[in-house]
């Protein structure tokens, strides 16, 4: 899952083989078994409703059945059961009681007479996110149902999905005979056998302005990205987008020397209702964001690295997956002790990838990480937390609010894990002059086993270890202990300096930091950005929804909750605090603050005088560039399509 860094606000075992557990997800594990039949009729989207007739194989006696509680990608208890309602169970026309066990609220126990082989259940499941009236997502927890206890890899499931009339789906699913998704006939679509665990990875989209089109289509497997809005020009996507998310294709076969997948569908929403959502699946991926996100070049940036993100984790992640994040049931606790590499990696290649293939600029991306690793750098509570605590401690963390987060830490891991992994790829780029870089890691650590399908290959610390020695031999244990095992009160620059940068403070933003703080402001009103000066995070009104444990505003005793109404006896405005922030540099006085705690106004004063400070990274003259080189394409990109030249500043409620 990719969790957008706040920088501004804040899924039959085959074999043990010397890699790790390998898992099947096709029909074939359970040949001969009869299937679990789902319909899941989306129809009641616009009501925020979803439903489910399942029909389960049963032998008399004492059952028990289950709904996922611990979701693949979402690193947490998330499975939605206060949601799933109006749950009845029946056989042979009689309506069966049933009990939900007093100890897991998943499970729900039922008793099947005599002569029943076959319990329909019928389920609801109140959705609150990612559905409106032109489009619906279903994540299949919200409507499964299995028995429970038994791996979910061993179960067979035939799913089916209704749609309204006129609506288009996408999905990795392989439908039984010909469908055309750009038809949009709605309705009911069937599709082939699969087992609980590879549906559960299989999300469906659908929508009434919805198109499918084809990416890269030199290469094998194929590719799609499926897209529906809640207007119907936003679903029609640019050509030049098109274009780079083909050369995403295109740089991640590369890169990654392989496939673990039969067909890949990037799923997409466009909608300013519908929610956002960045969520790994092996053959797919369910992303959602703002409805003009991607309308120009310039407005993308923000997003630019959604798609390359969630691409990554088929490889890292849903392919390569860590050994005890792995859980045969949905039921079971993952433990998260290697998202530094699950999703920390992910991060630092889908940035990359998403320069490589033009869907950000070099520039953009440097801007971008100045302001990533600025954040990691003044996260208080690394003086107290690790990285690798923020991993363990994620399901925890998942839920952490703005308040003193700074302070706490949140999932970091994902940040931290970005700048290890440009450490580790400057690094191993040094140590053989320049002759190999991570991509040969890569190519090793994702490539076990060639090109598969949907499969599941477990890794330990130790595996991971081995195969960067593999690559070019040093103290790589040693390497990864000092970083993310130990506490340090700074971030890892390294790998930043390594490749040729450094950052520097400045008083303005990037103009990368600035389409962010644009960006954030159309999605969550932001006050004036402050952070590196003052230590505050501000809302629009003046509301602190942060303070950044051991700077100015937390010398001067302000707190999280409290408003600030008035800067140095003017009206709180952005450009008040801007202003008083500036004149504060040529004057020995504090800024003056008047603010309000609940129904107290207070007097507070702040001694700052080193004007206002913006992350930014700048070339050390004589360096060695790798990370210009890093970003630079593998693949060959074909020449772009000619499109009219039109300005981006055109474009509005981005």
């Amino acid at each position: 899952m990719q969790l957008k860094p706040l920088l501004f606000v804040v899924a039959i075992a085959l074999t043990t083989s010397a890699f790790g557990q390998t898992t099947e997800g096709s029909s074939s594990a359970t040949a001969g078994q009869t299937p679990i039949r789902i319909t899941a009729d989306l129809t009641g989207a616009p009501r925020k409703l979803y439903q489910a007739e399942i029909d389960l194989p049963v032998k008399p006696g004492p059952a028990t059945f289950i709904t996922p509680e611990w979701i693949p990608g979402d690193h947490a208890p998330n499975g939605p059961v206060a949601d799933i309602t109006g749950v009845v169970f029946t056989a042979n026309g009689k309506t069966l009681p049933w009990r939900r066990d007093y100890q897991n609220l998943y499970e729900f126990h039922v008793d099947i007479p005599k002569g029943v082989s076959t319990l329909h259940a019928h389920l609801d499941c109140i959705v609150t996110s990612r559905a409106d009236d032109k489009m619906a997502v279903l994540e299949w927890e919200k409507l499964m149902l299995y028995p429970a206890n038994i791996p979910v890899r061993d179960i067979p499931i035939q799913p089916s999905v209704t749609v309204p009339a006129g609506w288009g789906i996408g999905t990795a699913l392989t439908p039984i005979g010909p469908y055309d998704p750009n038809a949009k006939v709605g309705g009911t679509t069937h599709y082939e056998a699969t087992t609980v665990e590879q549906l559960e990875d299989s999300p469906v989209l659908t929508g009434e302005y919805f198109h499918e089109f084809p990416l890269a289509p030199e290469i094998s497997p194929k590719h799609y990205i499926d897209v529906a809005s809640d207007n119907p020009d936003d679903s029609n996507l640019r050509p030049q987008l098109l274009y780079e998310i083909s050369n995403l294709v295109r740089e991640a076969t590369v890169a990654y020397g392989c496939h673990h997948y039969y067909v890949y569908h990037f799923l997409l929403t466009l909608s300013n209702y519908a929610g956002g959502e960045g969520l790994e699946h092996g053959q797919s991926s369910d992303n959602g964001t703002r409805e003009k996100a991607f309308a120009t070049q310039q407005g993308q940036l923000a997003d630019a690295d959604l798609l390359p993100h969630e691409f990554t984790h088929s490889w890292n992640g849903k392919y390569r997956r860590p050994y005890n994040l792995y859980q045969p049931t949905f039921a079971l606790m993952q433990q998260g002790s290697l998202l530094w590499v699950y999703e920390g990696m992910t991060q630092y290649l889908g940035n990359v990838l998403a320069a490589r293939s033009g869907l950000k600029s070099q520039a953009g991306y440097r801007d971008l990480l100045a302001a990533s690793a600025a954040q990691m750098d003044y996260k208080s509570g690394r003086d107290w937390r690790p990285t690798l605590d923020t991993a363990i401690a994620s399901s925890v963390l998942r839920s952490d609010g703005p308040a003193w987060s700074n302070w706490r830490r949140g999932q970091d891991y994902y940040q931290e894990g970005e700048l290890f992994w440009l450490d580790a790829d400057t690094k191993i780029r040094k140590l053989t002059n320049d002759q190999k870089s991570l991509t040969n890691f890569l190519r090793i650590f994702l490539g076990k086993g060639g090109n598969t399908g949907p499969l599941i290959v477990t890794y330990t610390r130790a595996e991971l270890i081995a195969d960067l020695n593999q690559v070019v031999p040093y103290d790589w244990a040693k390497f990864i202990h000092d970083r993310i095992d130990l506490i340090h009160p700074h971030a890892d620059f390294d790998g930043i300096t390594r490749g040729g940068y450094k950052i520097v403070y400045q008083d303005h933003p990037t103009p990368g930091m600035a389409a962010m703080i644009r960006a954030f402001s159309r999605r969550f009103a932001p006050g004036p950005f402050v952070w590196y000066s003052l230590g505050l995070r501000l809302g629009a009104d003046g509301t602190i929804s942060d303070v950044r444990w051991g700077s100015p505003a937390d010398k001067a005793g302000l707190a999280p909750g409290q408003k600030l109404i008035a800067v140095n006896g003017i009206v709180f405005s952005g450009d008040a605090l801007h202003q008083a922030i500036v004149a504060a540099q040529t004057s020995k006085d504090p800024i003056h603050f008047l603010m309000q705690s609940e129904k107290y106004i207070t007097p507070v004063d702040i001694d700052y005088h080193d004007g206002e400070r913006y992350p930014a990274l700048v070339r050390i003259p004589g360096s060695k560039d790798y990370l210009d080189e890093i970003l630079s394409p593998l693949a060959q990109h074909p020449a772009p399509p000619s499109t009219p030249a039109v300005a981006d500043s055109q474009s509005t409620n981005q």
